[in-house]
């Protein structure tokens, strides 16, 4: 029995993990993809097709392949060891840039055309009419997807495991090998995926409806 809790309780420490790769990643891949689809929608025509080769190669290709050429290639090509959580994360941001950078873009171009004309016939910056006008109204349409890709990006960190990352995934393999019990571990690295997705998924309803009330 008190093997049984020990592995349990050293899967579930695995959560931490987890949720350093997600919000490390995401905050990262929130970033990029706000650059990205400003690159979208700006009439610069070589950005444009910068941002569309960008997110077609990075939604175009698995993770894991993504993931396995940063964390093997990078030490063949840059003569540098990186280590699995930098290889991790920087995967994860990038592909999740990709995704976030349309989302963000259909929220902007929801937005109602004439208040884009209006901007520029009041002569507002580019830079303060998509800060200050678009971008906080395209968020709150945008945020439930938003939301749908982070829980996308919390269940794809199992991949780390792949690399040896120690997260729930990776430990709960560990214990089944050790102890040639599956179900259990398995079982129990599913619960903690599921309570986190419930968390993220509460979070994000509790925010949607305070912006609503704004």
């Amino acid at each position: 029995m008190d093997i049984i809790n020990q592995s349990t309780l050293y899967i579930i420490q695995g959560i931490w993990v987890t949720l350093d790769y997600t919000i490390t990643s995401v905050t990262f891949g929130f970033i990029l993809g706000l650059i990205i689809s400003l690159c979208r929608v700006s009439n610069k025509k070589i950005l444009d097709y910068f941002a569309i080769f960008y997110v077609s190669i990075f939604r175009g290709t698995p993770l894991l392949v993504q993931l396995s050429i940063i964390y093997f290639v990078t030490p063949n090509i840059f003569n540098y060891n990186i280590s699995i959580y930098t290889a991790g994360v920087i995967s994860f941001s990038l592909n999740s840039s990709a995704y976030v950078s349309e989302i963000i873009r259909s929220g902007i171009n929801s937005i109602d055309k004439g208040q884009f004309d209006s901007a520029k016939a009041l002569s507002i910056p580019y830079y303060l009419m998509m800060k200050d006008i678009i971008i906080p109204q395209a968020f709150r349409k945008i945020l439930p997807a938003l939301v749908n890709e982070i829980v996308n990006l919390l269940k794809e960190t199992a991949l780390i495991s792949v690399i040896g990352g120690a997260d729930l995934m990776k430990r709960a393999q560990e214990v089944s090998a050790e102890q040639y019990i599956y179900f259990t571990p398995l079982l129990t690295a599913a619960i903690c995926y599921y309570i986190l997705v419930i968390i993220f998924s509460s979070m994000a309803r509790y925010l949607e409806k305070r912006l609503e009330l704004q």
